[in-house]
């Protein structure tokens, strides 16, 4: 049996372009790949080992279809028999040839737009809550808040007894509920919903608005928190209290301390950012509010930065403004290296400034801003003295109950009218007058120097972290104990630049306020006084007096006890004045001479009493010493502190412990006129205080009086005389006991002049 061969060549032919509808279906599909690709960022590597696959799987059947067609042209001979085959899959790729690839873009595109509406709709719901969750949780707040300070204040105040400083507790929570419910407010005021785009902007407008309000607010609250956890801590010592306490708060919303509600405007000023950022992130940057909502969002970060910073100020100012009373032991305690050291350095550093070795840092601003101070403290202290005078003399007239006493008066009812006056002014108006006074002017006057100490520690403390700093000032790299002492210097005078300007001007403001207060009360006095007299008026004395006539008797009765008054105090003044030269040890009359060759005769003082300086710049003097002075007042205009020269060194003494010295001349030059013969002093002495036996022997006096020398006065208490003029001696001493100077009488005036100025001639010469 034969078995046929097997033929050369198939009897049909295979068509190459069956390859071409696989590599187009594979393009597409890549196309296809590509776009869901960029609309779908978050599945991008589940997509590429898509694509890796459907590459792998087309380019196997294309191999395959490519190794079929290769054998197939192998085996085929060429034979003349050739069959035309016919594919199952090439109508398929036919038709794919002929879906058109705009088509497939749109599709891409529109589900890329679809994509991004139901993004923006996610965003806009998420903006919505934040903005829900802003206005909700500032209702909810403002609730608590009220719960506290009215139902919770209220109870524990009537707890028996209540908890001491409660009130400091709630301290400036009022000023806290206060902005946040305006903010509320305000929100509500155009009746607009969070779905409206118009609230946001609403929203972002109060924020900016109230911007300043709850910075002051919640600025001073937050100051004040620690103390407030102090207090709350003093509670809990105290069992029995805290356990009130917590029946009192447990049952408003299951808290167990008051800290729970006090603490929440520590946590949402610090929250605004959060909610507002968050907003801001869920906002699409063309939302016409956007630009106006970051301007927001930056405004509630710089609350937040203020607030801090003031908080550390505030905690500066405390720790340097208190005042110790330490005794000199606790003084000594507190000594130590590192507290030895830092004195040195300082007294150092001033040293070198006082000698000009190194240069002062000088700041005028703040120079001038303590050069205030200073005017007012002084101002203050002169005036709360005087008030305190005025009171006591006052008091001093309220204790001497005149009516007591009998008065030679004409006529009984004058008598009668002035007692009941003056008992009624005594029991009723002056009590009441005096009763205000301490009231409105001194203690607010006492309370106002109180509060003087702060800022002058601080003035101080400034001046000691100064020289702290002028010494590092010049390192290239400080450590990070000089870094504190910088930043300790740099915050205090921060401090003192923003907060001294707003006292001075307070202070300010209290004392005109005090004055016109004062005014005020005198006015009523006068107005109550007045009352009072016109129920007597026609029974007193003057009372027929027309108003004119009234009123010209009271300037003549009041100018002539003025004119009294006026002679009496140049008589006491003439007294006090007298020249006084108290006796000089050898080194005192050496620096006499020293300060007289230098300033000159007419600017040397004698110290009267012992003077220890109690201020800066002020010397230590002892009684007798002699001074030249230099200036009547100091830096700040105040008289009664005189600059003067001491010979060794300059400085401030009181100008009450000063008195002129009268030098008298040891070696008068020589007269002109005849000298005394020795044998006639005791007669020139007896010329002052003449005997009754010489008179009897001489009625007629030999020798006349006259002035040797020149002599210029340098006071109301001197008199000028020329040589060769005649006095008359009326006194050969003055009223201390002093024989170096005389009253005389020359051309009606009189006056002192030295004794040793005076000399007898024969009459006739």
């Amino acid at each position: 049996m034969e078995v046929s061969g097997r033929p050369n060549t198939l009897p049909f032919k295979l068509h190459k372009s069956a390859s071409t509808p696989l590599r187009y279906s594979g393009a597409v599909k890549k196309v296809a790949k590509k776009n869901q690709t960029k609309e779908s960022g978050n599945k991008e590597k589940d997509n590429q080992v898509e694509y890796d696959n459907a590459s792998s799987e087309e380019d196997t059947a294309e191999d395959l279809v490519l190794k079929q067609t290769t054998d197939s042209s192998e085996l085929a001979d060429g034979g003349a028999h050739q069959i035309h085959l016919r594919l199952p899959s090439e109508d398929t790729f036919s038709e794919e040839t002929l879906v058109p690839e705009e088509r497939l873009v749109e599709e891409a595109k529109k589900k890329k737009e679809e994509e991004e509406a139901a993004a923006k709709e996610k965003q806009a719901q998420r903006q919505m809550m934040a903005i829900e969750e802003l206005v909700q949780s500032e209702k909810s707040y403002l609730r608590m808040l009220q719960i506290c300070t009215v139902n919770i204040r209220n109870s524990l105040n009537n707890l028996q007894p209540p908890p001491p400083n409660l009130d400091s507790v709630f301290l400036y929570t009022e000023e806290v509920m206060n902005v946040s419910s305006r903010l509320l407010s305000k929100l509500e005021q155009k009746q607009l919903k969070p779905q409206n785009p118009e609230f946001l902007e609403n929203l972002c407008t109060s924020f900016l608005s109230l911007s300043s309000e709850i910075e002051a607010a919640y600025k001073e609250y937050l100051w004040n928190y620690n103390h407030v956890s102090l207090v709350e801590n003093g509670y809990k010592q105290n069992e029995a209290l805290w356990s009130e306490i917590i029946k009192v708060v447990k049952p408003e919303v299951n808290a167990t301390s008051l800290s729970f509600f006090l603490v929440m405007p520590v946590q949402r000023i610090a929250r605004y950012p959060l909610l507002l950022q968050t907003i801001q992130k869920h906002s699409d940057p063309s939302h016409p509010a956007y630009a106006l909502l970051e301007q927001t969002a930056n405004t509630s970060i710089a609350l937040n930065c203020n607030i801090n910073e003031y908080k550390r100020f505030r905690e500066v100012a405390d720790k340097y403004k208190k005042t110790e009373n330490l005794t000199i032991m606790d003084k000594i305690n507190r000594l130590s290296t590192h507290s030895i050291a830092k004195k040195t350095a300082r007294f150092s550093q001033y040293i070198k400034h006082e000698t000009g070795m190194a240069p002062k840092l000088v700041d005028e601003e703040f120079d001038t801003l303590e050069g205030f101070f200073n005017i007012l403290e002084y101002g203050i202290l002169v005036l709360l003295e005087n008030v305190e005078t005025y009171l006591f003399h006052l008091q001093s007239f309220l204790e001497c109950k005149t009516e007591e006493f009998d008065f030679d008066m004409d006529g009984e009812k004058a008598l009668v009218c002035y007692k009941e006056i003056h008992t009624a002014l005594r029991q009723w108006i002056l009590p009441m007058f005096e009763k205000r006074m301490r009231t409105l002017i001194h203690k607010p006057l006492c309370e106002l120097r109180d509060l003087l100490v702060g800022p002058k520690n601080l003035i101080r403390k400034r001046l000691h972290k100064l020289l702290d700093y002028e010494v590092i000032e010049g390192k290239p790299k400080l450590s990070y104990e000089e870094q504190a002492v910088a930043s300790a210097y740099k915050t205090i005078n921060t401090l003192l630049l923003n907060e001294l300007p707003r006292f001075n001007d307070l202070a300010l403001q209290m004392i005109w306020r005090m004055l016109g207060t004062f005014s005020c009360l005198h006015r009523d006095l006068a107005a109550d006084m007045e009352q009072l007299f016109q129920g007597f008026a026609l029974q007193l004395p003057h009372s027929s007096y027309h108003p004119k006539e009234f009123q010209e008797w009271v300037e003549t009765a009041v100018l002539e006890g003025a004119r009294n008054l006026d002679i009496l105090c140049q008589s006491v003044q003439e007294t006090l004045n007298s020249p006084v030269v108290q006796p000089a040890s050898p080194s005192c009359q050496r620096r006499l001479k020293q300060l007289t060759d230098k300033h000159g005769s007419g600017k040397i003082f004698q110290v009267t009493n012992t003077v220890v300086g109690t201020r800066d710049f002020d010397l230590n003097l002892t009684k007798g010493e002699f001074v030249a002075l230099i200036s009547e007042f100091d830096t700040r205009g105040d008289k009664r502190r005189w600059l003067v020269d001491s010979g060794a060194k300059r400085g401030y003494v009181p100008s009450s412990k000063l008195i002129r010295y009268h030098q008298a001349a040891e070696d008068p030059p020589p007269s002109p006129f005849l000298p005394m013969p020795g044998n006639m002093m005791a007669f020139r002495r007896h010329s002052c205080n003449p005997d009754p036996q010489l008179i009897h022997v001489t009625s007629q006096p030999l020798f006349q009086v006259v002035a040797a020398y020149d002599f210029t006065a340098r006071g109301n208490h001197e008199v000028s005389l020329r040589a060769g003029e005649p006095v008359r001696v009326l006194e050969s001493q003055d009223k201390r006991g002093n024989s170096e100077w005389s009253l005389v009488e020359a051309r009606g005036q009189r006056g002192y002049v030295p004794s040793n100025y005076l000399t007898s001639i024969p009459v006739g010469t």
